[in-house]
């Protein structure tokens, strides 16, 4: 799967993962939540992190996505709010 920038409403800029990330998730899983969150699909999020991410969008701040592997892990994507850098983190590495 590879990430169109045309269906992307926002920059991704370099995208990174953490070692603990890397270790537990699959590479297809990693590419899949960031083409999702890249085209605003925040995942998992309550809905007041939802609105939050819609209104850092408009105002360029910190957008944040929470997705869950096939096994069960949730892991985060968390774009700068500079859209500088993406990176792909298990919440206990943040």
């Amino acid at each position: 799967m590879t990430l169109h920038p045309l269906d992307n409403r926002f920059a991704l800029g370099q995208t990174v993962i953490t070692p603990n990330a890397l270790e537990h998730l699959q590479p297809d899983e990693v590419l899949r939540a960031l083409k999702r969150h890249a085209a605003g699909d925040w995942g998992d999020v309550c809905p007041e992190d939802r609105e939050e991410n819609e209104l850092s969008l408009r105002g360029g701040f910190r957008l944040f996505s929470v997705y869950r592997s096939v096994a069960g892990d949730k892991f985060w994507v968390i774009t700068e709010a500079d859209r500088s850098a993406t990176t792909v983190l298990m919440p206990e590495d943040y």
